[in-house]
C-alpha cells in the first residue's frame, strides 16, 4: 500500500467534502498517515474541530498576512517540500482547486513522486494536469456517495468545467490505442486504465456516469462496445463506407475551387468530421495512393485536382 501526504487547502476547499476525499483515498488503496490542513484558524471557514478530530488531520495555523492573498499557499508549499525531501511518503495528495499550486504538483513529479489532486470543476487545466490523476469533488456525487451502479440513475453534472477533457479528444486517443494494438480492440478495463495514464482528469462520474461502459455506450459514438462472456471489449466503430469517402473528398474538392495543394488537409478534415478514420482500413498506407485510385482525380506531386470531364 502507498503511502500519501495529504495537504489541503482551507481556503480554497469546504468541509463538505471531507469524506469524499478519504472515501477516494480508500478506493484507490492509499494510506494517508500525514494529514495536515492550512488555513487561518482565527477566522470561519467551515472546516469544525470535530471533523478534523473525526478523520486525524492536522490543522496548520497560517496568517493572513496580507489582505486578499490566499495565506495558505506558502506554508503548504515548505511542508511538501520538507516531506518531499523527508522521503517519508510515496506521493501527495493535494486538495485545492488554485492554480498557484500547479509548479508544486510539477515539482514532485520531477522527483517522482505520486501526485493525486482534488478540487472543484473551477479548477484550471494547468493545475489538473499537472497531477498524475485529479478528482473534482463537486462532481463525483452529492456529499462523496457513488451513484448506483445502473444505466438509469447515472449522476449529471449541471455543468462540465472548461478544463475537463473533451469527448472528442478522449474518442481520438481511444482509437490511437486500438490501432497501435495490433487487432483493433482492447478489453474495457485496459482501455479505461490507458485514458487515466494519458488523462490526469479521466474519470466517468466528472461527465455524470457512474459505469464505464454506460459511458462509452451513450458518449463514444464511433466505437462498438461488445459485451464477450463477462467482459467488455472496445473496438472501432462500423466502418464509413468507400463512396462516402470518395464524395467527401470530391465536395471538398469542389469547395476548394477544384483544386487543393497540400494532401494533409483533405486528411485533416476527414479525421475531424469521421474520428478514427484509418486509411489502412480502405487497404491503402498513405492518404495519396487512396486519392490516386479514385478515377474522379488527378494527384500530381502533393496537390490534388478534379479531373476535366472529356467533351462529346
Amino acid at each position: 500500500m502507498e503511502h500519501l501526504a495529504v495537504l489541503i487547502d482551507a481556503e480554497n476547499v469546504g468541509a463538505k467534502y471531507v469524506k469524499s476525499i478519504f472515501d477516494e483515498l480508500d478506493k484507490n488503496g492509499y494510506d494517508a498517515p500525514c494529514r495536515r490542513i492550512y488555513g487561518n484558524w482565527a477566522k470561519s471557514n467551515g472546516w469544525k474541530e470535530n471533523v478534523l478530530l473525526e478523520y486525524s488531520i492536522m490543522p496548520i495555523q497560517q496568517f493572513s498576512y496580507t489582505v486578499g492573498k490566499n495565506s495558505t499557499d506558502m506554508a503548504m508549499v515548505i511542508d511538501a517540500m520538507d516531506l518531499l525531501y523527508q522521503d517519508k511518503v510515496d506521493g501527495f495528495c493535494l486538495i485545492t482547486s488554485d492554480s498557484d499550486f500547479t509548479r508544486l504538483a510539477m515539482r514532485l513529479r520531477e522527483e517522482k513522486k505520486y501526485v493525486f489532486g482534488m478540487g472543484e470543476s473551477k479548477a484550471p487545466m494547468a493545475l489538473t494536469h499537472a497531477c498524475d490523476k485529479f478528482i473534482f469533488l463537486d462532481l463525483i456525487g452529492e456529499n462523496g456517495q457513488e451513484a448506483k451502479e445502473s444505466a438509469s440513475d447515472n449522476i449529471k453534472p449541471q455543468d462540465s468545467p472548461e478544463s475537463l477533457t473533451s469527448i472528442e479528444a478522449l474518442e481520438s486517443a481511444i482509437f490511437d490505442i486500438l490501432n497501435g494494438d495490433g487487432d483493433g480492440e482492447m478489453d474495457l478495463g485496459e482501455v479505461g486504465d490507458r485514458l487515466g495514464k494519458k488523462f490526469p482528469d479521466f474519470d466517468v462520474r466528472n461527465y455524470g456516469y457512474s459505469k464505464l461502459s454506460v459511458f462509452f455506450r451513450e458518449k463514444m459514438q464511433h466505437l462498438e462496445l461488445v459485451k464477450q462472456n463477462s467482459q467488455y471489449i472496445v473496438r472501432k466503430g462500423r466502418l464509413v463506407e468507400r463512396e462516402q469517402i470518395e464524395q467527401e473528398i470530391i465536395d471538398m474538392i469542389q469547395r476548394k475551387g477544384g483544386r487543393i495543394d497540400n494532401l494533409s488537409v483533405i486528411y485533416d478534415e476527414l479525421t475531424q468530421k469521421y474520428s478514427g478514420l484509418d486509411i489502412r482500413d480502405y487497404g491503402y498506407g498513405r492518404v495519396s495512393s487512396f486519392l490516386r485510385s479514385m478515377k474522379e482525380l488527378e494527384v500530381v506531386d502533393n496537390s490534388v485536382s478534379l479531373r476535366k470531364k472529356k467533351k462529346g
